[in-house]
Protein backbone atom coordinates (compact mmCIF):
# COMPACT_ATOMS: atom_id res chain seq x y z
CA UNK A 1 0.00 0.00 0.00
CA UNK A 2 1.53 3.92 -0.89
CA UNK A 3 2.62 6.14 1.96
CA UNK A 4 -0.26 7.25 4.27
CA UNK A 5 -3.04 9.78 2.92
CA UNK A 6 -5.60 11.68 4.18
CA UNK A 7 -8.57 13.05 2.61
CA UNK A 8 -8.60 16.48 3.75
CA UNK A 9 -6.81 19.74 2.67
CA UNK A 10 -5.65 19.30 -1.31
CA UNK A 11 -2.18 19.19 -1.85
CA UNK A 12 -0.36 21.88 -4.53
CA UNK A 13 2.56 20.47 -6.70
CA UNK A 14 3.59 20.67 -10.11
CA UNK A 15 3.93 16.55 -10.08
CA UNK A 16 1.90 14.44 -11.51
CA UNK A 17 1.67 12.26 -7.85
CA UNK A 18 0.36 15.65 -6.55
CA UNK A 19 -2.61 15.79 -9.17
CA UNK A 20 -3.32 12.11 -8.18
CA UNK A 21 -3.92 13.09 -4.93
CA UNK A 22 -6.05 16.10 -4.94
CA UNK A 23 -8.34 13.65 -7.46
CA UNK A 24 -8.00 10.97 -4.94
CA UNK A 25 -9.07 13.11 -2.19
CA UNK A 26 -12.03 15.05 -4.29
CA UNK A 27 -13.14 11.50 -5.39
CA UNK A 28 -13.24 9.91 -1.30
CA UNK A 29 -14.61 13.01 0.15
CA UNK A 30 -17.59 13.59 -2.58
CA UNK A 31 -19.02 10.28 -2.23
CA UNK A 32 -22.14 9.39 0.28
CA UNK A 33 -20.31 6.45 2.04
CA UNK A 34 -17.83 6.67 5.02
CA UNK A 35 -14.74 5.26 3.92
CA UNK A 36 -11.36 4.62 5.27
CA UNK A 37 -8.80 2.40 4.73
CA UNK A 38 -5.95 0.94 7.06
CA UNK A 39 -2.14 -0.48 5.99
CA UNK A 40 -1.13 -3.81 6.37
CA UNK A 41 0.05 -2.90 9.82
CA UNK A 42 -3.39 -1.67 10.99
CA UNK A 43 -2.50 1.91 10.48
CA UNK A 44 -5.56 4.81 9.40
CA UNK A 45 -4.24 6.05 5.63
CA UNK A 46 -7.74 7.00 4.54
CA UNK A 47 -10.34 9.08 5.91
CA UNK A 48 -13.43 10.93 4.16
CA UNK A 49 -15.47 13.62 5.13
CA UNK A 50 -18.67 10.83 5.61
CA UNK A 51 -16.54 9.02 8.13
CA UNK A 52 -15.97 12.83 9.92
CA UNK A 53 -19.77 13.54 9.86
CA UNK A 54 -21.00 10.23 11.43
CA UNK A 55 -17.83 10.13 14.30
CA UNK A 56 -17.42 13.40 14.51
CA UNK A 57 -13.64 12.42 13.72
CA UNK A 58 -11.44 15.08 10.94
CA UNK A 59 -9.06 13.63 8.69
CA UNK A 60 -6.26 14.67 10.01
CA UNK A 61 -7.31 13.69 13.66
CA UNK A 62 -8.35 9.92 12.14
CA UNK A 63 -5.10 9.42 9.54
CA UNK A 64 -2.21 7.96 11.12
CA UNK A 65 -3.36 6.41 14.14
CA UNK A 66 -2.73 2.85 14.46
CA UNK A 67 -6.09 0.86 14.83
CA UNK A 68 -9.32 2.25 16.13
CA UNK A 69 -8.83 1.31 20.10
CA UNK A 70 -9.37 3.98 22.49
CA UNK A 71 -10.48 6.85 19.90
CA UNK A 72 -13.49 5.16 17.70
CA UNK A 73 -13.95 1.66 19.59
CA UNK A 74 -14.30 1.20 23.03
CA UNK A 75 -11.09 -0.88 24.56
CA UNK A 76 -13.34 -3.94 25.15
CA UNK A 77 -14.22 -4.25 21.66
CA UNK A 78 -10.71 -2.94 20.40
CA UNK A 79 -9.55 -6.71 19.83
CA UNK A 80 -12.43 -8.31 18.38
CA UNK A 81 -13.46 -5.30 15.70
CA UNK A 82 -9.60 -4.90 14.65
CA UNK A 83 -9.42 -8.87 14.27
CA UNK A 84 -12.53 -8.60 11.84
CA UNK A 85 -11.53 -5.75 10.03
CA UNK A 86 -7.91 -6.71 9.52
CA UNK A 87 -9.16 -10.54 9.15
CA UNK A 88 -10.84 -9.16 5.60
CA UNK A 89 -6.87 -9.07 4.02
CA UNK A 90 -6.84 -12.98 4.04
CA UNK A 91 -11.08 -13.43 3.70
CA UNK A 92 -11.61 -13.97 -0.49
CA UNK A 93 -14.57 -11.35 -1.27
CA UNK A 94 -16.22 -8.56 0.51
CA UNK A 95 -16.37 -8.66 4.55
CA UNK A 96 -19.71 -7.68 6.43
CA UNK A 97 -20.35 -6.63 9.94
CA UNK A 98 -21.99 -4.23 12.21
CA UNK A 99 -19.58 -2.75 15.24
CA UNK A 100 -20.73 -0.08 18.20
CA UNK A 101 -18.28 3.09 17.26
CA UNK A 102 -17.17 5.72 19.47
CA UNK A 103 -18.24 9.46 18.07
CA UNK A 104 -15.62 12.51 19.32
CA UNK A 105 -18.28 13.37 21.36
CA UNK A 106 -18.05 10.05 23.38
CA UNK A 107 -21.44 8.31 21.75
CA UNK A 108 -21.76 5.87 20.53
CA UNK A 109 -23.36 4.37 16.96
CA UNK A 110 -24.10 1.16 15.27
CA UNK A 111 -22.63 0.97 11.21
CA UNK A 112 -22.46 -1.25 8.99
CA UNK A 113 -18.96 -1.80 7.57
CA UNK A 114 -18.02 -3.99 4.02
CA UNK A 115 -14.55 -4.47 4.30
CA UNK A 116 -12.32 -5.92 1.60
CA UNK A 117 -8.42 -6.35 1.05
CA UNK A 118 -6.57 -4.13 -1.15
CA UNK A 119 -3.84 -6.03 -3.16
CA UNK A 120 0.02 -4.59 -3.43
CA UNK A 121 2.08 -4.80 -6.44
CA UNK A 122 2.76 -7.94 -5.95
CA UNK A 123 -0.28 -9.23 -5.67
CA UNK A 124 0.08 -9.79 -1.89
CA UNK A 125 -2.47 -8.02 1.01
CA UNK A 126 -1.32 -4.65 1.27
CA UNK A 127 -4.11 -3.34 3.42
CA UNK A 128 -7.98 -3.07 4.06
CA UNK A 129 -10.67 -0.83 2.24
CA UNK A 130 -14.18 -0.28 4.36
CA UNK A 131 -17.33 1.25 3.45
CA UNK A 132 -19.24 1.86 6.82
CA UNK A 133 -23.11 3.45 7.30
CA UNK A 134 -25.26 4.06 10.33
CA UNK A 135 -27.09 0.64 9.99
CA UNK A 136 -30.48 2.80 10.63
CA UNK A 137 -29.72 4.28 7.61
CA UNK A 138 -28.54 1.19 5.67
CA UNK A 139 -31.92 -0.20 7.12
CA UNK A 140 -34.38 2.29 5.60
CA UNK A 141 -32.82 1.81 2.04
CA UNK A 142 -32.95 -2.06 2.58
CA UNK A 143 -36.98 -1.59 3.19
CA UNK A 144 -36.83 1.18 0.63
CA UNK A 145 -35.50 -1.56 -2.03
CA UNK A 146 -37.84 -4.75 -0.48
CA UNK A 147 -40.73 -2.47 -0.63
CA UNK A 148 -40.30 -1.34 -4.39
CA UNK A 149 -39.09 -5.76 -5.08
CA UNK A 150 -42.32 -6.05 -3.31
CA UNK A 151 -44.69 -4.06 -5.07
CA UNK A 152 -43.39 -4.78 -8.43
CA UNK A 153 -43.22 -8.65 -8.06
CA UNK A 154 -45.85 -11.02 -8.55
CA UNK A 155 -47.82 -11.16 -5.51
CA UNK A 156 -48.65 -7.71 -5.45
CA UNK A 157 -52.85 -7.64 -5.27
CA UNK A 158 -51.90 -3.98 -6.28
CA UNK A 159 -51.53 -2.32 -9.83
CA UNK A 160 -48.51 -0.73 -9.62
CA UNK A 161 -47.59 1.63 -12.65
CA UNK A 162 -44.54 4.73 -12.62
CA UNK A 163 -45.46 7.23 -14.77
CA UNK A 164 -42.94 9.67 -16.28
CA UNK A 165 -43.10 13.27 -16.89
CA UNK A 166 -44.32 13.07 -19.99
CA UNK A 167 -47.24 10.82 -18.93
CA UNK A 168 -46.06 7.57 -20.11
CA UNK A 169 -45.61 3.89 -18.34
CA UNK A 170 -41.92 3.57 -17.29
CA UNK A 171 -42.37 0.49 -14.98
CA UNK A 172 -45.26 -2.19 -13.96
CA UNK A 173 -46.23 -4.84 -11.71
CA UNK A 174 -47.97 -7.98 -13.31
CA UNK A 175 -50.72 -7.05 -11.74
CA UNK A 176 -51.01 -3.67 -13.24
CA UNK A 177 -50.00 -5.57 -16.89
CA UNK A 178 -53.25 -8.28 -16.15
CA UNK A 179 -55.45 -5.34 -15.57
CA UNK A 180 -54.62 -3.31 -18.40
CA UNK A 181 -54.79 -6.60 -20.41
CA UNK A 182 -51.33 -6.39 -21.43
CA UNK A 183 -47.94 -7.42 -21.18
CA UNK A 184 -45.26 -5.77 -18.58
CA UNK A 185 -43.20 -4.87 -21.69
CA UNK A 186 -45.68 -4.16 -24.08
CA UNK A 187 -47.17 -1.05 -22.11
CA UNK A 188 -43.64 0.93 -21.55
CA UNK A 189 -43.18 4.44 -23.25
CA UNK A 190 -46.84 3.90 -24.76
CA UNK A 191 -49.26 6.62 -24.21
CA UNK A 192 -52.08 5.96 -22.25
CA UNK A 193 -54.50 6.90 -24.66
CA UNK A 194 -53.20 3.19 -26.60
CA UNK A 195 -54.17 1.43 -23.07
CA UNK A 196 -57.82 2.77 -22.26
CA UNK A 197 -60.20 3.94 -24.37
CA UNK A 198 -62.88 5.86 -21.51
CA UNK A 199 -61.33 7.69 -18.30
CA UNK A 200 -57.65 8.89 -20.06
CA UNK A 201 -58.84 12.04 -19.84
CA UNK A 202 -59.40 12.04 -16.10
CA UNK A 203 -56.70 9.81 -15.39
CA UNK A 204 -54.10 12.14 -17.62
CA UNK A 205 -55.41 15.13 -15.56
CA UNK A 206 -54.84 13.38 -12.12
CA UNK A 207 -51.81 12.79 -12.81
CA UNK A 208 -50.39 16.50 -14.34
CA UNK A 209 -52.00 17.47 -10.72
CA UNK A 210 -49.50 15.53 -9.01
CA UNK A 211 -46.62 16.71 -11.06
CA UNK A 212 -47.47 20.31 -10.50
CA UNK A 213 -49.44 20.28 -6.59
CA UNK A 214 -48.08 17.11 -5.32
CA UNK A 215 -50.68 13.89 -4.44
CA UNK A 216 -54.35 14.26 -3.66
CA UNK A 217 -55.06 14.18 -0.14
CA UNK A 218 -56.84 11.05 -0.48
CA UNK A 219 -57.56 8.28 -3.02
CA UNK A 220 -59.80 9.01 -5.63
CA UNK A 221 -62.01 6.67 -7.75
CA UNK A 222 -61.79 6.48 -11.54
CA UNK A 223 -64.12 4.54 -14.06
CA UNK A 224 -62.42 3.67 -16.71
CA UNK A 225 -62.39 1.11 -20.22
CA UNK A 226 -59.64 -0.67 -21.04
CA UNK A 227 -58.57 -1.18 -24.77
CA UNK A 228 -57.71 -4.69 -25.56
CA UNK A 229 -56.70 -5.88 -29.06
CA UNK A 230 -58.54 -9.46 -28.73
CA UNK A 231 -62.19 -7.56 -28.29
CA UNK A 232 -64.63 -8.24 -30.69
CA UNK A 233 -65.21 -5.29 -33.54
CA UNK A 234 -68.38 -3.43 -32.30
CA UNK A 235 -68.65 -5.40 -28.23
CA UNK A 236 -69.44 -3.39 -25.68
CA UNK A 237 -66.11 -2.72 -23.87
CA UNK A 238 -66.30 -3.58 -19.85
CA UNK A 239 -65.95 -0.57 -17.77
CA UNK A 240 -64.34 -0.32 -13.99
CA UNK A 241 -63.69 0.91 -10.84
CA UNK A 242 -59.91 1.61 -9.96
CA UNK A 243 -59.27 2.85 -6.56
CA UNK A 244 -56.50 5.08 -7.30
CA UNK A 245 -53.59 6.69 -5.45
CA UNK A 246 -50.48 8.49 -6.48
CA UNK A 247 -47.47 9.69 -5.43
CA UNK A 248 -45.06 12.37 -6.72
CA UNK A 249 -41.33 10.82 -7.70
CA UNK A 250 -38.71 13.37 -7.32
CA UNK A 251 -35.08 12.81 -7.25
CA UNK A 252 -33.30 13.23 -4.10
CA UNK A 253 -29.79 13.95 -5.61
CA UNK A 254 -30.44 17.56 -6.48
CA UNK A 255 -30.60 20.58 -4.43
CA UNK A 256 -34.06 21.52 -6.05
CA UNK A 257 -36.50 18.82 -5.86
CA UNK A 258 -36.82 17.91 -9.80
CA UNK A 259 -40.06 15.97 -10.58
CA UNK A 260 -39.30 12.11 -11.98
CA UNK A 261 -42.84 10.98 -12.40
CA UNK A 262 -45.65 9.54 -10.48
CA UNK A 263 -46.53 6.55 -9.01
CA UNK A 264 -49.90 5.16 -9.55
CA UNK A 265 -51.25 2.59 -7.40
CA UNK A 266 -54.82 1.13 -8.12
CA UNK A 267 -57.20 -1.22 -7.28
CA UNK A 268 -60.04 -3.10 -8.95
CA UNK A 269 -63.35 -2.32 -6.91
CA UNK A 270 -65.66 -2.64 -9.81
CA UNK A 271 -67.62 -5.58 -8.25
CA UNK A 272 -68.05 -3.56 -4.74
CA UNK A 273 -69.32 -0.56 -6.11
CA UNK A 274 -71.95 -2.42 -8.97
CA UNK A 275 -72.96 -4.52 -5.69
CA UNK A 276 -73.25 -1.11 -3.62
CA UNK A 277 -74.86 0.64 -6.46
CA UNK A 278 -77.34 -2.35 -6.87
CA UNK A 279 -78.18 -2.26 -3.26
CA UNK A 280 -79.06 1.51 -3.48
CA UNK A 281 -80.79 0.64 -6.84
CA UNK A 282 -82.96 -1.41 -5.02
CA UNK A 283 -83.44 0.46 -1.87
CA UNK A 284 -84.66 3.54 -4.24
CA UNK A 285 -87.05 1.72 -6.18
CA UNK A 286 -88.42 -0.84 -3.09
CA UNK A 287 -89.46 2.90 -1.56
CA UNK A 288 -91.06 4.37 -4.71
CA UNK A 289 -93.49 1.07 -5.03
CA UNK A 290 -93.93 1.27 -1.14
CA UNK A 291 -95.00 5.88 -2.04
CA UNK A 292 -97.07 4.99 -5.16
CA UNK A 293 -98.51 1.85 -3.06
CA UNK A 294 -99.73 4.68 -0.69
CA UNK A 295 -101.14 7.16 -3.07
CA UNK A 296 -102.74 4.59 -5.19
CA UNK A 297 -104.89 3.79 -2.33
CA UNK A 298 -106.45 7.55 -2.45
CA UNK A 299 -107.08 6.96 -5.97
CA UNK A 300 -111.02 6.74 -6.83
CA UNK A 301 -110.38 5.84 -10.36
CA UNK A 302 -108.72 2.44 -11.36
CA UNK A 303 -106.87 3.89 -14.42
CA UNK A 304 -105.59 6.81 -12.36
CA UNK A 305 -104.17 4.74 -9.48
CA UNK A 306 -102.14 2.39 -12.90
CA UNK A 307 -100.95 6.25 -14.54
CA UNK A 308 -99.89 7.31 -10.98
CA UNK A 309 -98.34 3.65 -10.34
CA UNK A 310 -95.67 4.59 -14.13
CA UNK A 311 -95.06 8.57 -12.60
CA UNK A 312 -93.75 6.79 -9.20
CA UNK A 313 -91.49 4.26 -11.58
CA UNK A 314 -90.00 6.54 -13.88
CA UNK A 315 -87.69 7.96 -10.96
CA UNK A 316 -84.27 6.95 -11.87
CA UNK A 317 -85.99 4.58 -14.30
CA UNK A 318 -86.93 5.98 -17.53
CA UNK A 319 -88.09 9.15 -19.60
CA UNK A 320 -91.39 8.01 -20.83
CA UNK A 321 -93.87 5.27 -20.44
CA UNK A 322 -96.45 4.36 -22.47
CA UNK A 323 -100.01 1.55 -21.75
CA UNK A 324 -101.31 0.18 -24.81
CA UNK A 325 -103.98 -2.05 -23.96
CA UNK A 326 -105.95 -5.22 -25.54
CA UNK A 327 -109.38 -3.99 -27.22
CA UNK A 328 -110.53 -8.05 -26.15
CA UNK A 329 -108.08 -9.97 -23.89
CA UNK A 330 -110.58 -12.77 -24.65
CA UNK A 331 -109.94 -12.88 -28.35
CA UNK A 332 -108.65 -14.82 -30.47
CA UNK A 333 -105.00 -15.47 -30.10
CA UNK A 334 -104.51 -16.48 -33.83
CA UNK A 335 -105.95 -12.71 -35.06
CA UNK A 336 -103.75 -9.81 -35.59
CA UNK A 337 -102.57 -8.27 -32.37
CA UNK A 338 -104.03 -5.08 -32.11
CA UNK A 339 -103.66 -1.86 -29.21
CA UNK A 340 -104.92 0.84 -27.96
CA UNK A 341 -103.41 3.96 -26.21
CA UNK A 342 -104.70 4.12 -22.90
CA UNK A 343 -102.62 6.59 -21.16
CA UNK A 344 -98.91 8.00 -21.32
CA UNK A 345 -96.55 9.94 -18.59
CA UNK A 346 -95.34 12.13 -17.84
CA UNK A 347 -97.57 14.89 -18.32
CA UNK A 348 -97.40 16.83 -20.78
CA UNK A 349 -96.43 14.28 -23.84
CA UNK A 350 -98.14 13.99 -26.20
CA UNK A 351 -101.60 12.08 -25.90
CA UNK A 352 -101.24 12.46 -22.23
CA UNK A 353 -103.65 11.37 -19.95
CA UNK A 354 -105.60 7.95 -18.95
CA UNK A 355 -108.54 7.07 -20.88
CA UNK A 356 -111.41 4.50 -19.76
CA UNK A 357 -110.30 0.88 -20.03
CA UNK A 358 -111.28 0.07 -23.91
CA UNK A 359 -110.98 3.61 -24.32
CA UNK A 360 -108.62 5.54 -26.70
CA UNK A 361 -107.45 5.25 -30.62
CA UNK A 362 -105.55 2.38 -31.94
CA UNK A 363 -101.59 2.74 -32.29
CA UNK A 364 -100.49 1.76 -36.03
CA UNK A 365 -97.36 -0.32 -34.73
CA UNK A 366 -95.86 -2.34 -37.42
CA UNK A 367 -95.05 -5.85 -37.60
CA UNK A 368 -92.41 -6.82 -35.32
CA UNK A 369 -92.75 -4.11 -33.03
CA UNK A 370 -91.84 -4.65 -29.74
CA UNK A 371 -94.86 -3.81 -27.79
CA UNK A 372 -96.73 -6.44 -30.49
CA UNK A 373 -94.16 -9.14 -29.51
CA UNK A 374 -94.01 -8.63 -25.60
CA UNK A 375 -97.89 -9.32 -25.90
CA UNK A 376 -97.21 -12.58 -28.28
CA UNK A 377 -94.90 -13.96 -25.71
CA UNK A 378 -96.45 -13.01 -22.63
CA UNK A 379 -93.32 -11.45 -21.20
CA UNK A 380 -90.18 -8.63 -21.58
CA UNK A 381 -88.86 -7.66 -25.33
CA UNK A 382 -85.84 -4.65 -25.07
CA UNK A 383 -85.17 -2.94 -27.93
CA UNK A 384 -82.15 -0.38 -28.26
CA UNK A 385 -81.95 2.24 -31.23
CA UNK A 386 -79.68 1.54 -34.69
CA UNK A 387 -78.12 3.73 -36.35
CA UNK A 388 -80.81 4.78 -38.81
CA UNK A 389 -82.66 7.90 -38.96
CA UNK A 390 -85.98 8.05 -37.84
CA UNK A 391 -85.68 4.94 -35.23
CA UNK A 392 -87.75 5.99 -33.04
CA UNK A 393 -90.28 7.91 -35.21
CA UNK A 394 -91.01 4.95 -37.05
CA UNK A 395 -91.98 2.89 -34.14
CA UNK A 396 -94.19 5.76 -32.81
CA UNK A 397 -92.15 6.89 -29.78
CA UNK A 398 -91.02 10.30 -28.73
CA UNK A 399 -88.12 11.70 -30.25
CA UNK A 400 -85.07 10.86 -28.91
CA UNK A 401 -85.98 7.82 -27.53
CA UNK A 402 -82.78 5.10 -28.17
CA UNK A 403 -83.30 2.59 -26.10
CA UNK A 404 -87.06 0.64 -24.70
CA UNK A 405 -88.54 -2.30 -22.66
CA UNK A 406 -91.67 -3.50 -23.40
CA UNK A 407 -93.78 -5.74 -20.83
CA UNK A 408 -96.89 -7.48 -20.97
CA UNK A 409 -99.56 -6.60 -18.15
CA UNK A 410 -100.62 -9.73 -17.04
CA UNK A 411 -104.04 -10.69 -14.57
CA UNK A 412 -105.83 -13.57 -13.14
CA UNK A 413 -104.05 -15.45 -16.40
CA UNK A 414 -104.94 -13.07 -19.41
CA UNK A 415 -103.01 -10.39 -20.88
CA UNK A 416 -104.69 -7.19 -21.08
CA UNK A 417 -102.06 -4.95 -22.27
CA UNK A 418 -98.47 -4.10 -22.48
CA UNK A 419 -96.94 -0.97 -21.08
CA UNK A 420 -93.71 0.15 -22.97
CA UNK A 421 -90.81 2.51 -21.01
CA UNK A 422 -88.11 4.69 -22.88
CA UNK A 423 -84.64 6.58 -22.20
CA UNK A 424 -82.64 8.55 -24.25
CA UNK A 425 -79.18 8.35 -25.02
CA UNK A 426 -78.14 10.13 -22.31
CA UNK A 427 -79.07 6.45 -20.01
CA UNK A 428 -77.73 3.51 -20.36
CA UNK A 429 -79.52 0.14 -22.21
CA UNK A 430 -81.91 -1.85 -19.91
CA UNK A 431 -80.32 -4.43 -18.74
CA UNK A 432 -82.23 -8.07 -16.83
CA UNK A 433 -82.22 -5.96 -13.52
CA UNK A 434 -84.32 -3.52 -15.34
CA UNK A 435 -86.65 -6.24 -16.91
CA UNK A 436 -87.84 -7.53 -13.39
CA UNK A 437 -87.90 -4.27 -11.59
CA UNK A 438 -90.80 -3.15 -14.84
CA UNK A 439 -92.38 -6.60 -14.67
CA UNK A 440 -92.66 -5.87 -11.00
CA UNK A 441 -94.61 -2.39 -11.85
CA UNK A 442 -96.70 -4.20 -14.77
CA UNK A 443 -98.13 -6.58 -12.50
CA UNK A 444 -99.63 -4.02 -10.08
CA UNK A 445 -100.49 -1.48 -13.51
CA UNK A 446 -102.62 -4.75 -14.35
CA UNK A 447 -104.21 -5.24 -11.12
CA UNK A 448 -105.35 -1.74 -11.63
CA UNK A 449 -106.42 -2.02 -15.13
CA UNK A 450 -108.11 -5.11 -14.46
CA UNK A 451 -110.35 -3.56 -11.93
CA UNK A 452 -110.95 -0.84 -14.29
CA UNK A 453 -112.32 -3.28 -16.42
CA UNK A 454 -114.22 -4.95 -14.07
CA UNK A 455 -116.06 -1.67 -12.71
CA UNK A 456 -116.79 -0.51 -16.23
CA UNK A 457 -118.09 -3.49 -17.11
Amino acid sequence: MTAPHQSGPARHGPTADGDDHDLLAALLDGMDAALCAFDADGTVTHWNREAERILGWSAREAVGRRGLAGWAVREADAEEVTGRLLGAMKAPGRQVDEFALLTKDGGRVLVRIQSSAVPGADGSPAGVYCAFSEVHTQIDLERSVALSEALFGEASSWGVVLVDADLRPALANAHAARLLRTSRTALLGRPLGDLLDQGVEELEGALQHVLAAGAPPAPTELWVTVRSADAVAGAAAERRCWRSGFLRLATPLVEEPVPLGVAWLFLDVTKTRLAEQESARLRFRGSQLHRAGRAVAECEDPMEAAALYLDFALAGFADHALIDLLPDPEADPDEPVRLIRAATTPAGAPGQGPVAAGGGLPVPYADGHPALQAVERCGSVRAAADRSEGWAAARRWPDGTRHALATALRSRGRTVGVVTFLRGGSRRAFDRADAVYAEDIASRVAAAIDLAVAVAG
